[in-house]
């Protein structure tokens, strides 16, 4: 049987983070969550995650330089945005900085669940 595929969550906002790696690991998927720009870049080649689900207003590196980062090291990883940042202009940078995909919070979790299916193909907790 192949490997679950992992997803890498980023959010500064641990209950937020830990709820959504808790929902992500319901459906199948092994779950990284760490709450800070920094600690993602330092792990991010031991982790290679098949996807990457980020908060845009993180501390230190907000997440559209993330992005960029992880994009660069990591060129097949999907990249969601799930963020407070709603408007028009916020998706466009989004999209600019390399995300697959823009989701204001709360988001909904099927949309979610059906965007990481779409973004990752075959290779999903469903397909195996």
């Amino acid at each position: 049987m192949p490997e679950q595929p992992s997803i890498l969550v980023v959010d500064d906002n641990h209950d937020a983070a830990d709820l959504l790696g808790a929902a992500l690991r319901t459906v199948g998927y092994r779950v990284a969550i760490i709450h800070t720009s920094v600690d993602a870049l330092a792990r991010i080649d031991d982790l290679r995650p098949a996807a990457a689900i980020l908060d845009i207003g993180l501390p230190e590196i907000d997440g559209y330089q993330l992005a960029r980062e992880l994009r660069l090291r990591q060129p097949a990883i999907k990249l969601i945005a799930v963020t407070g940042y709603g408007q028009a202009a916020d998706r466009e940078r989004a999209l600019a900085a390399g995300f697959d995909e823009h989701f204001v919070k709360p988001a909904s979790l099927g949309d979610l669940f059906a965007t990481l299916e779409r973004l990752l193909g075959g290779n999903t907790p469903s397909k195996q």
